[in-house]
C-alpha cells in the first residue's frame, strides 16, 4: 500500500501510518477511527475500499513534501529576519532554550570534543 509516495509497511495500522512524515500516533488513531477501521488490523489485510478511505483522510492533512517545505520555509524566514531562533538554527545549536554545556549532542551532530590533561607533550630531540 502506498500513500503520499510512501510505502506503508505491513504492521498494525496505527504504527504503519506513522511512517508518513507528519502523522504521529494520535493522528494515526484518529484516522483509523474516522475510517471506521480496526487499528489493530495489519496494513496488508485492508480491502481496496478501506485503503482508498485512509488515503483520502491522510491527503486532507499536510504531509511529506508539502509539510517539509513549510517547515524549511519557516526556518528560512527566521534566518532572514535575523531572529534569535534563526541565528541558533544557523549555528546548529539548540533553538528552544536548552543548555549547551552538556546535552546538546543531537542538534550539533553528536560531536564529542574532550580535552586531554592540558599538558603539552614535550618533543624528544
Amino acid at each position: 500500500m502506498r500513500i503520499s509516495g510512501i510505502t506503508i509497511p505491513n504492521k498494525r495500522l496505527t504504527y504503519a501510518l506513522t511512517e508518513i512524515y507528519g502523522i504521529g500516533q494520535s493522528r494515526a488513531q484518529k484516522i483509523c477511527a474516522q475510517a471506521k477501521i480496526d487499528r489493530m488490523k495489519k496494513a496488508d489485510d485492508l480491502t481496496p475500499e478501506e485503503e482508498n478511505n485512509i488515503r483520502r483522510l491522510v491527503e486532507a492533512f499536510k504531509v511529506e513534501g508539502e509539510l517539509k517545505r513549510e517547515v524549511s520555509g519557516n526556518i528560512k524566514r527566521l534566518k532572514d529576519i535575523g531572529a534569535y531562533r534563526g541565528l541558533r538554527h544557523t549555528r546548529h545549536l539548540p533553538v528552544r532554550g536548552q543548555r549547551t554545556k552538556t546535552n546538546s549532542r543531537t542538534v550539533r551532530g553528536n560531536v564529542r570534543k574532550t580535552m586531554a590533561s592540558g599538558r603539552r607533550k614535550v618533543e624528544k630531540t
